[in-house]
């Protein structure tokens, strides 16, 4: 019987990651695996309860709708070890599209911790873990490597901000992604320039099919996940006693 109890509860846990999928989604690159460094900060900002570590990763725009995703992801994840899990979720599916959307670029969900990350950006990000270049070197044409050094030497000027300087946070980013952008062999000054040039063609051509379809937006998918994580845990407490 506690098992049929708990199966139920769990199925009503999955119903809430099922509303949230179900969404239509913009439509994905480095920072959207959960090994990525945007999933990264937004773990950084649950551990601390301090959303500055997410907001440089999002424009001015969007700042708002971020901070609001994060005070009930906050909230929702107290309830119970479901909750936490699914809260947690929530936060980096919405933080990784909204920063995706901001850039022009897809998002088509986070990529699973252990996803293959190109040897490029991993010799990236190491070259700023130990300060220099040699990481990259064997990957950057000679030719290439005094712009890809004045685009690391400003990401490593930048680096030491203030968490709750947003605004410091955001030139960095800034930098971190035209460093990247550059290595991974891309000539374009825009973050992710021929991959989101790409998509969004496609996507241009699949929304004007979709253009009568009913989009819920994401201020509701919110609702509906917030009632049913309640329910669920509520219902589950309610049968185990």
């Amino acid at each position: 019987m506690i098992k049929f109890k708990k199966s139920k509860s769990l199925r009503s846990l999955v119903m809430a990651l099922a509303i949230v999928a179900a969404i239509p989604t913009m439509a994905s690159a480095h920072c959207d695996t959960m090994d990525g460094p945007t999933v990264g900060d937004a773990k950084k900002a649950i551990e601390s309860n301090n959303v500055n570590y997410v907001l440089k990763w999002v424009t001015p725009e969007n700042e708002k709708e971020v901070s609001k995703i994060f005070d009930l992801s906050m909230k929702v994840r107290k309830l119970s070890p479901e909750a936490e899990e699914l809260a947690d979720n929530y936060l980096f599916e919405n933080l990784v599209r909204i920063h995706r959307a901001g850039e022009g670029a897809p998002f088509t969900g986070v990529k699973p911790s252990g996803t293959p990350i190109d040897e490029k950006v991993l010799a990236a990000d190491k070259s700023i873990e130990v300060g220099n270049l040699s990481p990259l070197e064997k990957y950057v044409e000679k030719d290439k490597m005094p712009e890809l050094k004045e685009r690391f030497d400003k990401v490593m000027s930048l680096k030491n901000f203030d968490v709750n300087n947003v605004e410091a946070g955001r030139e960095y980013i800034e930098a971190y992604v035209k460093y990247f952008h550059f290595a991974e062999g891309e000539e374009e000054e825009a973050a992710h320039g021929t991959e989101a040039t790409h998509e969004a063609a496609k996507y241009e051509t699949s929304n004007d099919k979709a253009e009568a379809l009913p989009i819920i937006p994401w201020s509701l998918a919110g609702v509906f996940f917030t009632t049913t994580v309640v329910l669920a845990v509520v219902h589950h407490k309610s049968h185990t006693k």
